[in-house]
């Protein structure tokens, strides 16, 4: 993915959102010289992979994809520094845009449709060799027990939501319009809690095309100091 591309995905998504009544944390639009000068005292923002995060799996972002934003988030490996148990994400998805089959190992988390098109999920359970179960899946939405069959589909409209558990493969693809999800989460590691299915990485290859305009937390090494002395 070129930086030119994260760029503008990024400030459409700045747009988006706060043209619906939302607004984000200072370091949303934080400069480089804003990350190069971070103080000890805001270490979590990065330890905890605060902020934007934008995949492409490899391909062409706009068919294969997702743009998340975390504004908080627990740690798994310092849960003495960071006791919080919870992670809350905002999650955008193009009209048509596609999210591949994966799991959590450890993250519980609920899914909520906050406006825009409708957002299509398919599931299945993992077996012990974290293929495709052929078993029926249960989950929660808004509150009521629903068993899907495997490989089935949930279609949730603006204001629905359901509960995701360990295990329970997903995916998605937005229809009737670009999607605006919030993630209510456990703590989440997007590098060691994930298990895609045959998707390739999530964490996108940058090409240096222009100056970083905003940071991803893939990118946070390379620019605030404190990184390398923990």
């Amino acid at each position: 993915m070129k930086r030119s591309e994260l760029n503008n995905i990024i400030r459409e998504s700045l747009n988006f959102v706060r043209e619906r009544g939302i607004e984000f944390p200072p370091f949303a639009t934080w400069s480089i010289y804003d990350w190069q000068n971070l103080g000890e005292d805001q270490r979590e923002i990065v330890d905890n992979m605060l902020g934007w995060d934008i995949s492409d799996f490899g391909g062409n972002f706009r068919q294969v994809g997702l743009t998340i934003f975390t504004f908080r988030n627990g740690n798994f490996s310092n849960k003495k520094r960071y006791p919080k148990p919870y992670a809350e994400k905002l999650l955008l998805v193009e009209d048509k845009q596609e999210l591949p089959y994966h799991f959590h190992w450890n993250k519980m988390e609920d899914i909520i449709n906050r406006g825009g098109g409708e957002l299509v999920i398919h599931l299945y359970n993992s077996d012990k060799n974290e293929a495709f179960a052929n078993s029926d899946v249960s989950v929660t939405i808004d509150g009521k027990i629903t068993t899907i069959p495997a490989g089935g589909l949930v279609r949730l409209k603006p204001g629905q939501s359901i509960t995701l558990m360990p295990g329970q493969y997903h995916n998605w693809v937005a229809e009737n319009g670009k999607v605006m999800l919030f993630e209510v989460s456990t703590t989440n590691d997007d590098t060691v809690d994930n298990h895609f299915h045959s998707a390739k990485g999530r964490l996108p290859e940058i090409e240096e095309d222009e100056e970083p305009q905003f940071l991803i937390f893939k990118d946070y090494k390379n620019y605030v100091p404190f990184l390398s002395t923990k």
